[in-house]
């Protein structure tokens, strides 16, 4: 049974800082793709930031230079530090991990930027 808990959302002021987690339950070596999706209000889920066997991290343009992904293997967790935060990226935050035969998801953090 594969379970991930994201956890690290909260309010936070524009410019601001926060560092999501993910931790991951289960055999995590079956694992070949580690990342992050977001989804806000009234719109689709969106790609955020990954990487994976073969595929070295890659981010979308909206968050590339502000948000940082990695993972922890002795911690089985993956994380997300995202900087310079803005009410723009306000939304549901999703890590999501892949092995041969499924996706798997959490069932996501809130993340509020607002003053």
């Amino acid at each position: 049974q594969v379970q991930l808990v994201e956890s690290g959302g909260g309010l936070v002021e524009p410019g601001g800082s926060l560092k999501l987690s993910c931790e991951v339950s289960g055999n995590i070596d079956r694992f070949n793709t580690w990342g992050w999706y977001r989804q806000a209000p009234g719109k689709q889920r969106e790609f955020v930031a990954g990487f994976g066997a073969g595929i070295s991290r890659n981010y979308a343009d909206s968050v590339k230079d502000r948000f940082v992904v990695w993972k922890s293997s002795a911690k089985n967790t993956l994380y997300l530090q995202m900087i310079s935060l803005w009410p723009e990226d306000t939304a549901i935050y999703f890590c999501v991990v892949r092995d041969a035969s499924a996706d798997y998801w959490g069932r996501g953090t809130q993340v509020t930027v607002s003053s």
